[in-house]
């Protein structure tokens, strides 16, 4: 495990390091160029707008509290052609990727939490365990290089079970810290002006939903182009960024199922 652990490591450190000396700086002068009008403007937005240097632009405004319960649909790219999905570096989304949605109270993590919360008494009980230990059984121990973690005894499939316990049990005393994971609770605006769950900090949120939370702070990483335009109202630069932020405030989270959800498995 130690060499391709290092590797992910190499490589995590390799992307950061892009990002921060060629990504930003030159997000920050797309996104100059724009604010001020100058020719151009119109196909910066058309390529989507640079996601990173908005998120520095407009901080805290994209941090909104939801209720966790009600953060139940999640963009669902089964059968989605991958060059069709959305830049991750784009602020504005087009396509029909909010038309499609899964519903995470059907969803693994959910179930992987309240698997975990209902045999906490005995672990080798659960779903998970059961997984894991069949692939240790065939000589297929489950490994993860980015965390660096084997599951190659059924002691470190007992230690791994209980650690994500460990988190919903201090969730349920301290609450929601946003600090704690890796990643923040990402969403995206539909073209309804809808919260529509993306990946990352699943497993945070299912256990905020089994808790049952009151709220938790979730970040828009994205936007649909349709919801953009009938908020800016042709509006540009400076002006376009605050019929945003003052709109992102009203948005509420998607509870119904889209009209182009793929068919349940």
């Amino acid at each position: 495990m130690h060499w391709p652990i290092r590797r992910a490591q190499c490589q995590v450190a390799v992307r950061s390091g892009f990002q921060s000396v060629v990504g930003m700086p030159f997000e920050r002068i797309a996104l100059s160029w724009w604010r001020a009008g100058l020719p151009g403007t119109s196909t910066l937005e058309k390529f989507g707008l640079p996601r990173r240097a908005i998120e520095e632009r407009l901080g805290d405004a994209l941090i909104l509290r939801v209720d966790p319960c009600e953060l139940i649909r999640i963009t669902d790219w089964r059968g989605y052609a991958h060059r069709s999905r959305p830049s991750s570096s784009a602020f504005l989304w087009d396509g029909e990727w909010d038309l499609r949605r899964g519903d995470l109270r059907q969803g693994s993590r959910y179930r992987f939490i309240s698997d975990l919360d209902d045999h906490r008494d005995d672990l080798r009980r659960t779903e998970r365990f059961r997984e894991l230990k069949a692939r240790l059984d065939a000589g297929r121990p489950w490994s993860s290089h980015q965390q660096g973690i084997l599951l190659d005894s059924e002691n470190r499939i007992l230690t791994y079970l209980r650690v994500y316990l460990s988190f919903l049990d201090d969730m349920a005393v301290r609450g929601f810290d946003a600090r704690r994971g890796k990643d923040q609770l990402g969403v995206a605006v539909s073209r309804e002006g809808r919260l529509i769950k993306i990946n990352r900090g699943l497993h945070r949120l299912a256990m905020a939903q089994r808790l049952g939370l009151p709220s938790v702070p979730v970040t828009v990483k994205a936007v649909h182009r349709e919801w953009w335009e009938t908020v800016t109202q042709g509006a540009t630069g400076e002006e376009a960024l605050t019929r945003v932020k003052v709109r992102l405030a009203e948005c509420l989270p998607e509870t119904e199922p889209g009209p182009l959800d793929p068919s349940p498995t």
